[in-house]
């Protein structure tokens, strides 16, 4: 076992996960969790296929053997361990979901920066809020990523990018403008639904600097496959330095809800008619 665990990639190690350890806060939590479900279901996996194999070749049919064997209705201590055992990895398998899910949906409180997410057919806008002059905050439009013809399929310098600073809390507000959508970045291995006339959470510290993908993870029409963002995670004064290029550019204050799109949320009356 050793020997075979020493001969184990980095990848492999993680479960095929995508991103490194230590990406955010939360990311080796997912992947302890993920890591150690497949261990015990492989395990689950080889005494079942082990018992199967061991009973096709102990009870099979031997030479010059006829008619059936011994019939038996009831076999009471199988029938307890079969339905025990299951019940054990089931109730496992939960408790230890329900831990790591509450450690990564609770609010820390006190975050660092706060940011609106809003989703739109099919790009995303992004607020920074208590930022810039007053603290009325700083936004970045964002379009939807734009096809090529070279190699890169996509124009990656033409996408919506977020900014986050390394080593700080973070809580994302979530919104859509229109449809359902989900909030998805690949290397930080959570994902957040965005629901019309809901706000949803997510809350994380970025340990890591680097550029990461983000994508929509919940169909949502035609172009689902071009709504893409990137992520990145740099240091404070970089950070610093980005909020005040949106100053200077003029995007002060937030793109809210002005620009939801969609008319029957709850608490929009239906227009009266003749």
């Amino acid at each position: 076992m050793v020997v075979v665990l020493a001969g184990c990639t980095q990848a492999q190690l993680r479960g095929f996960m995508p991103g490194e350890p230590g990406v955010t806060n939360h990311t080796d939590r997912v992947t302890g969790l993920w890591v150690t479900s497949w261990i015990v279901l492989l395990v689950v996996g080889i005494l079942t296929w082990g018992l199967i194999i061991w009973a096709a070749i102990a009870y099979r049919r031997r030479k010059g053997q006829t008619g059936l064997p011994v019939q038996l209705r009831y076999n009471l201590p199988i029938e307890i361990f079969y339905t025990i055992v299951p019940l054990i990895l089931v109730l496992g398998f939960f408790a230890f979901t329900a831990r790591d899910q509450d450690a990564i949906e609770s609010d820390p409180g006190d975050p660092d920066v706060t940011i609106e997410v809003y989703g739109k057919r099919w790009a995303w806008d992004f607020n920074y809020l208590n930022e810039g002059p007053g603290g009325d905050g700083v936004f970045s439009p964002g379009i939807q990523a734009e096809e090529t013809d070279g190699p890169e399929t996509i124009n990656y310098d033409t996408l919506p990018v977020l900014y986050l600073p390394v080593d700080q809390k973070v809580q994302i507000d979530i919104h859509t403008r229109d449809v359902l959508h989900s909030f998805f970045v690949v290397d930080f291995l959570y994902k957040k639904d965005m629901v019309p006339g809901k706000t949803n959470y997510m809350y994380f510290t970025p340990l890591k600097t680097g550029t990461y993908i983000g994508k929509c993870a919940e169909l949502c029409g035609e172009y689902h496959s071009l709504m893409l963002f990137q992520v990145k995670v740099v240091e404070q004064d970089e950070y610093d330095d980005y909020i005040q290029s949106l100053v200077d550019a003029g995007q002060t204050g937030t793109l809210g809800e002005d620009y939801i799109v969609n008319q029957n949320q709850p608490g929009t009356e239906a227009s009266e008619t003749d």
